[in-house]
């Protein structure tokens, strides 16, 4: 079965994990497309297909709970976050503004970014780490394929997830 197209992360889940109680996000504004994003970018390259497959069709039930779906909705809201900053309409771009409440300065929009994909890394290392330490329970994970074990060198670069 090809999974590609079934998301492990629900648009409900990235937003009882990955927002704080006051924030209050509407539902809609996280698309099933938005978290298949993020899985596709961040969690695929960690498990590999094969137990990415296992996990889309509910094998693994408590990694998922306990791993997986907190990183891909960290790593969710992280993309979005830049697009829910702002408000696009038929005037363009803008931002909300209030006697009450202003829009974040960069340096405020730029930190919490950071704090996003720092988060959001630390639980993508939680779950590498929990797969090599119960390789034993995930035959279908394959440690060799695990990007966060491995660097690339791309123009002189040295990347790193």
């Amino acid at each position: 079965m090809n999974s590609t197209n079934i998301n492990l992360t629900s648009p409900q889940e990235v937003i009882d994990h990955a927002f704080a109680h006051g924030e209050y996000v509407e539902p809609s504004a996280i698309t099933p497309a938005d978290a298949a994003a993020a899985e596709q970018r961040y969690i695929l390259p960690v498990t590999g297909r094969e137990l990415y497959e296992c996990l889309a069709q509910g094998e693994y039930p408590s990694l998922r709970e306990e791993y997986v779906v907190p990183a891909a909705a960290f790593f969710t809201r992280y993309m979005l976050q830049p697009l829910m900053d702002i408000n696009t309409g038929r005037f363009g771009s803008t931002v909300p503004h209030s006697s009450s409440y202003a829009a974040a300065d960069r340096q405020r929009t730029v930190d919490a970014r950071a704090a996003l994909r720092e988060k959001a890394r630390t639980l993508l290392k939680a779950l590498s780490d929990h797969l090599d330490q119960n390789k034993a329970d995930y035959p279908q994970y394959k440690p060799e394929e695990n990007i966060l074990h491995r660097c690339s060198t791309d123009g002189g670069l040295v990347q790193i997830l």
